[in-house]
């Protein structure tokens, strides 16, 4: 593993759990506590971390747990909307689009314009719905285990189905973005679909309204300099912008 990937890591666990030993985090990664003192060391000195008495805690904003389905799709609906139709202006008619799951990717799927004709992959059952009654709408649904509320479609299935899918365009969710981790999420079977559907789409972009800004879940999805921008509701604050901005992703927003 290598060094710059074991602090990801190491940071990623301390943001999920808030505080770890030493021995923890070792037995955690694998190596000794002596290399995970070196790194936390780095770490301190780049502020993402905070050491303390036999381990560290973490210093970014963190949310341990996903909010249930019905509190998400009740708050932040402006925002929603407003994401859906900035996003949803990127798609051309004939192109083949991937949803990924989540509140914000179904509001992209409802902001489709009624011209917009050809396929649609999605891991979502909520997108499939939405968009198997349109005319010139062919949907593709992977299989996989479904949890329920957002009727998300995850595992090796999930996974193997989505490898054979090439997308022009693709719209992922996520659980929060931060200039020092990147892109987070809560659910680690949906994760690995998450990194397939980065990888095989010419265009992927992340939807991520203004309140995941500096949030980081517990499960690392990627860095910013894999996807082709960050969709939002408003402009980030400067370091995140930067740290979006400086490896080439755009940040689409009202302006």
């Amino acid at each position: 593993m290598l060094a710059e990937e074991r602090r990801n890591l190491l940071t990623e666990a301390l943001a999920s759990a808030g505080m770890l030993s030493t021995e923890e985090l070792a037995s955690h990664l694998g190596v000794s506590a002596e290399t995970v003192r070196r790194d936390l060391v780095r770490l301190e000195g780049r502020g993402l971390i905070r050491r303390v008495h036999g381990g560290a805690s973490s210093v970014l904003g963190t949310r341990g747990t996903e909010a249930t389905f019905s509190e998400r799709a009740s708050a932040g609906t402006e925002a929603k909307t407003t994401i859906g139709a900035l996003a949803a202006s990127l798609v051309k008619p004939g192109q083949t689009i991937v949803f990924d799951v989540g509140t914000t990717a179904l509001a992209v799927a409802r902001a489709l314009p009624p011209d917009y004709h050809g396929t649609v992959v999605t891991c979502s059952l909520l997108v499939a719905c939405e968009l198997a009654g349109r005319t010139g709408v062919e949907v593709l649904v992977c299989g996989g285990r479904v949890r329920a509320g957002d009727l998300a479609v995850s595992n090796a299935q999930a996974v193997a189905f989505m490898r054979e899918v090439h997308a022009d365009v693709s719209f992922l969710g996520s659980g929060g973005i931060s200039a020092e981790v990147g892109v987070t999420d809560y659910h680690l079977d949906e994760v690995a679909t998450r990194r397939v559907l980065i990888t095989n789409s010419q265009r992927p972009y992340v939807l991520a309204d203004a309140e995941k800004f500096g949030r980081v879940s517990a499960h690392r999805v990627c860095g910013f300099a894999e996807v082709a921008g960050v969709i939002t509701d408003r402009e980030p604050p400067p370091a995140l912008l930067h740290a979006i901005t400086r490896v080439g992703a755009q940040v689409l927003f009202p302006r």
